[in-house]
């Protein structure tokens, strides 16, 4: 069996510097193009392990060091841990997809009986595929983050129950009663009790319609230890799905919770 060793050096480089550039892009970080050029070059060398005559945990301690000297020279000390686990967490997923291509196109199976059918995944269609999955996968990754950052683990305690709901900082909820300046929650009001004799009405405006929306107070509001008082409970007719909350939190809040 021939080896070509520059086949071998290009391929291990090309993937490192994915991985590398996934990491830098994923944590914006600031890293110059040289850096990303060397970290994915010493992890190149790592191949020359495989020619020497050590056990397989022997060469997984030194791929574990290698790893982090790339992410060393790439990215500098600051940060190192969060780096490095972005860098094994983006790994496995591209390993994985590489695995699932290799099972899918080099094996068959009998049942729960699976076998080679001498067939090997052609190269250049890795190295065509690799960039695009994980493109689309750091595009979701950075999505889910922008979003899971707006979600809080809300109480609403109105008398003497409490209200445990999952709400969602939008940004876009300036809502506020003209009276006191109290700013307004907005959720479908089955889901808790209130003492619907009291209420008042706040009037909104969009870029569609006006009109005004049946507010109540609440006792208070806890959400990450923070407890806000003066805040009204708007009822809001219309369903709404902003990552399956249960709530629009104000964009006031967001000083106090970002």
């Amino acid at each position: 069996m021939k080896i070509y060793l520059d086949v071998i050096f290009f391929i291990n480089f090309f993937f490192d510097f994915i991985l590398l550039f996934a990491t830098k892009y994923i944590l914006k970080e600031q890293v110059k193009f040289f850096r990303l050029f060397l970290g994915s070059l010493l992890g190149t060398f790592s191949i020359l392990f495989l020619f020497l005559k050590i056990t397989s945990f022997q060469l997984f301690i030194l791929k574990i060091m290698i790893s982090m000297l790339m992410i060393l020279v790439t990215f500098g000390k600051k940060n190192f841990y969060k780096n490095y686990l972005y860098f094994y967490i983006i790994s496995i997923f591209l390993g994985g997809f590489v695995y699932l291509l290799n099972v899918s196109f080099s094996y068959q199976n009998k049942g729960i009986l699976f076998f080679s059918n001498g067939l090997s995944i052609n190269f250049l269609l890795i190295l065509i595929l690799s960039p695009i999955v994980v493109y689309f996968y750091l595009k979701e990754m950075k999505s889910y983050k922008n979003n899971i950052s707006n979600i809080f683990l809300v109480d609403i305690v109105i008398g003497k129950k409490k209200y445990q709901l999952r709400g969602y900082l939008d940004t876009g909820n300036t809502l506020e009663d003209p009276y006191q300046k109290r700013s307004v929650i907005l959720l479908d009001l089955k889901k808790i009790k209130l003492n619907k004799e009291k209420f008042i009405y706040v009037p909104y405006q969009t870029i569609n319609e006006t009109g005004v929306i049946k507010c109540y107070q609440a006792d208070s509001v806890v959400i990450n230890q923070k407890e806000f008082k003066n805040i009204l409970i708007g009822d809001i007719k219309n369903k709404f799905h902003l990552e399956n909350s249960d709530c629009i939190l104000p964009n006031k809040m967001k000083e106090d919770l970002c």
